[in-house]
């Protein structure tokens, strides 16, 4: 009995290796799109986290969270007492020193109007010298008056530039304290969305201390990481879906505007932006945001599930075909690699051989097969969506 169950098993083992595998094969399909997924958040280009340059207590708030602001609006102020007395008294050293530059410019006009005297008078005690009608004294004493009186000529002369050199410190200086006191008002640089808001009145605010953060709202986009192996092929202008979280029923169009030119070294990721073209207009900066980027389109592509493929490099691999009836392996070159989990073959098929799309358990090379084919569009069993 034993001997002849042993017999009956052997038996249909042997029916079942040697019987016919069904195989199901994969046809050529036309338009094929090939799309990279990109996992990533909403960001926006211009981003500002804008702030006092100076330490002060706020004293007035004109913008909140989620409020629409123009270039120059005045967001905030700060306490200004010390510094207005600053400018005051730095207004009163300009009129200070404007009043000390007409003194010795007034100086100056008498110091030049006593030396052409001066001047005058030696040139005719001279001339009296000459004919004996003045002593040899009184000439020296006009000589020397005259020089006394170019001397006074010159020290108020100085007295002028050194009143100028004051007075351009007084300028100055009033400007600096100008400066400081504008910068107690925080005016928005750019037309944008009040993102957040970090202080309330009465709050001490730091300088630097960034106490709105501004989006402008026309620079809002997709900012998706690709893997590096997929990423080959990405070019500026190309069409994008995009997914949000939160409406994750609702896909959404783009076009690829900037890829990142450093990746991440540890994700092994490359940064892909993408500008929504028909995304919602309320946008929420750092929301998860799928990306698909169609970086090209097959006319017609024979498309192996990753599965069916053996000791996949990247750029080759291994694949069951059917030839001549009867099931066999082939190192193939594959080229595209879809987001569905489909890789487009480009080279090393032997002429009349069929692609398994599913490798089933009964596979070994040599054993006869029939051919089931897989309808167009359609991924086998298994296979990744």
């Amino acid at each position: 009995m034993l001997g002849v169950v042993a017999v009956v098993v052997a038996g249909a083992v042997f029916v079942l290796r040697s019987s016919p595998v069904s195989v199901t094969v994969v046809e050529p399909a036309a338009e094929v799109p090939i799309k990279v997924f990109g996992l990533g958040t909403v960001e926006a280009r211009v981003t500002s986290r804008t702030g006092f340059k100076v330490a002060g207590t706020l004293t007035a708030l004109h913008a909140d969270h989620g409020d629409s602001v123009t270039t120059g609006q005045v967001l905030a102020a700060i306490d200004a007492t010390e510094q207005a007395a600053r400018l005051a008294k730095a207004e009163a050293q300009v009129a200070s020193a404007e009043a000390a530059l007409k003194v010795a410019e007034a100086a100056a006009r008498k110091s030049e109007a006593t030396h052409r005297q001066r001047v005058q008078t030696n040139r005719r005690r001279q001339s009296l010298l000459e004919r004996q009608s003045v002593s040899q004294e009184a000439a020296e004493e006009a000589q020397a008056n005259e020089a006394i009186a170019g001397a006074d000529l010159l020290v108020a002369q100085s007295e002028i530039a050194s009143a100028k050199a004051r007075l351009d410190d007084a300028r100055a200086q009033l400007a600096s304290d100008r400066a400081v006191l504008d910068q107690h008002v925080l005016k928005a640089p750019f037309d944008a969305i009040v993102v957040s808001r970090a202080k309330e009145l009465g709050a001490v605010v730091g300088a630097g201390e960034a106490l709105f953060t501004l989006v402008a709202p026309q620079t809002v986009w997709i900012l998706a990481y690709v893997d590096e192996a997929r990423a080959g092929g990405i070019a500026l202008g190309q069409p994008a879906e995009v997914r949000l979280r939160s409406l994750p029923q609702k896909t959404f169009h783009g076009t690829v505007v900037r890829i990142g030119i450093e990746s991440d070294r540890v994700n092994e990721e490359r940064r892909v932006y993408v500008a929504c073209t028909d995304c919602p207009a309320d946008f929420h900066i750092g929301e998860q945001a799928e990306v698909f980027v169609t970086k090209a389109v097959l006319p017609r592509a024979l498309m192996i599930p990753e599965k069916a493929i053996e000791r996949f490099d990247g750029a080759t691999g291994t694949v069951w075909v059917v030839r001549d009836g009867r099931l066999a392996k082939v190192r193939v070159q594959l080229g595209d690699r879809n987001n569905d989990g489909r890789v487009a073959l480009r080279d090393g098929l032997p002429d009349g051989a069929r692609i398994a799309a599913v490798v089933g358990s009964g596979f070994r090379e040599g054993r006869s097969a029939s051919i089931a084919t897989l309808a167009e569009g359609s991924r086998p069993e298994g296979s990744r969506p």
